[in-house]
């Protein structure tokens, strides 16, 4: 089969496209054919050796994908060959930027119906980032307030969608270029952090701030002060340690994505109910990744690009 891999960690370059052996899966595994797999920071990361993930080599990255399955391992139950899935592969193990790839049993999710399989690879770990950032590390209730620094990249707008329609004030930061797609996706306010100083725009406390922004420390802990006594600072920058306030019983979480079936299947619901809408903001072939990665190493992606097998 075709893929793409890294034999040793380093620039773009050390990503070769070629023919490795295709997967069998063993008990508890299935195998999916591939339809896409999508890029991510942390697939650059992990190539460039910054990312602390262990991972073996040869690698494979590309851990957010949708196919086909189209073999399956013993002690295997609740998929069938011919399933059309989704899944947020486990990062240290082989991704699927390739024709085929392995997924624990229990990892896959029926993809959603009412959008094209390629796209779908675009959803797993980005919404679960948003959900488990607002949710799960930030508490975040119904009637409170949320401010969302950097809003407008994939992982903003799911968290302004999830926020949203579970009944959240949501107040959101965004360049121009994208400061009509984080209103249209459901913030009451949004702030052009280019021109205006956050925390002169914001009236009233905050009950979560969620940073998605590589920010400067110290502007980071500025902003701080508009979350209430009691309030939690959540940011998914693992690079920049989150501030908090003890003083004033603040808190902070610092969100690596954590696998979640449940979770996932229920974001899939959302997006065949029309509340949520994905974003596939790009399509490439397989054999363009390594070009993705040294556009991704300069910092010119943007949006979500998917990787058709």
């Amino acid at each position: 089969m075709k893929a793409v891999q890294f034999h040793k960690v380093g620039g773009p370059e050390v990503l070769e496209y070629g023919d490795v052996a295709k997967p069998t899966p063993e008990s508890s595994q299935v195998r999916l054919r591939i339809a896409a797999s999508a890029y991510s920071a942390a697939d650059n990361g992990m190539r460039a050796g910054f990312l602390p993930i262990p991972i073996s080599l040869p690698h494979i990255p590309g851990y957010d994908v949708s196919g086909t399955v189209d073999a399956i391992g013993n002690d295997v139950s609740g998929v069938k060959i011919g399933d059309e899935v989704i899944a947020f592969l486990p990062m240290e193990e082989n991704g699927g930027a390739a024709e085929y790839a392995i997924a624990p049993a229990d990892a896959v999710v029926a993809a959603p119906k009412t959008i094209p399989l390629i796209d779908a690879a675009g959803l797993p770990s980005v919404a679960l980032t948003a959900w488990q950032a607002l949710f799960d590390d930030g508490e975040l209730q119904a009637g409170q307030r949320v401010l969302i620094v950097g809003a407008g990249g994939v992982v903003g707008k799911y968290a302004v969608q999830l926020a949203e329609r579970h009944g959240v004030n949501v107040i959101a930061t965004a360049s121009p270029r994208s400061i009509d797609a984080v209103r249209a996706a459901g913030a009451t306010q949004v702030i052009d952090h280019t021109t205006t100083n956050l925390l002169e725009a914001i009236d009233g406390d905050i009950d979560v701030l969620l940073n998605l922004a590589p920010l400067d420390p110290e502007q980071f802990a500025a902003y701080v002060t508009v979350v209430r006594d009691g309030g939690i600072v959540v940011s998914t920058t693992a690079f920049l340690a989150t501030p908090s306030d003890e003083k004033r019983g603040v808190r902070a979480a610092t969100v690596f994505v954590r696998p979640n079936r449940d979770r996932l299947a229920e974001l899939v619901s959302l997006i065949d109910d029309g509340a949520l809408t994905i974003e596939a903001t790009k399509r490439i072939p397989l054999q363009e990744l390594p070009a993705l990665h040294a556009e991704g190493a300069a910092g010119r992606v943007v949006g979500k690009v998917v990787v058709t097998s």
